[in-house]
């Protein structure tokens, strides 16, 4: 069986394919059939276009002042929560690695307990 070769599109063919779906309203199975692409592959354009605009809010406009301030808070927050899990984790694998080493040594010692008992 040969090997199937990825076809790779430009970013500003995906722009216009997407912007296709959006404008017009058909159907992206009919979109990508005029395009000769996969359904499947401008359907996976379409929904990442809706979560950019999701995740960008305003669908691209600028945020208030207000709104900027409380996303830098936030973001500030953020990092600092994940510096602190960062601590937190590092602590628990340390105390993790000492329990580890103390189980070790009290299996290596039941080991010799057992064979001093057995008379060995």
């Amino acid at each position: 069986m040969a090997a199937v070769t990825r076809r790779r599109f430009d970013p500003e063919f995906r722009a216009g394919a997407v912007r296709i779906v959006k404008e017009t309203g058909k159907p992206i199975a009919q979109v990508a059939r005029d395009l000769g692409i996969s359904p499947y592959t401008l359907h996976n354009w379409v929904q990442m276009d809706r979560l950019d605009e999701q995740y960008n809010g305003n669908g691209g406009k600028a945020l208030e002042e207000s709104e900027q301030e409380e996303l830098a808070r936030l973001r500030r927050e953020k990092a600092a929560l994940v510096k602190q899990h960062a601590q937190e984790k590092a602590a628990w694998e340390k105390e993790r690695e000492q329990l580890e080493d103390e189980r070790d040594v009290l299996k290596r010692s039941v080991v010799l307990w057992v064979k001093e008992a057995m008379g060995r």
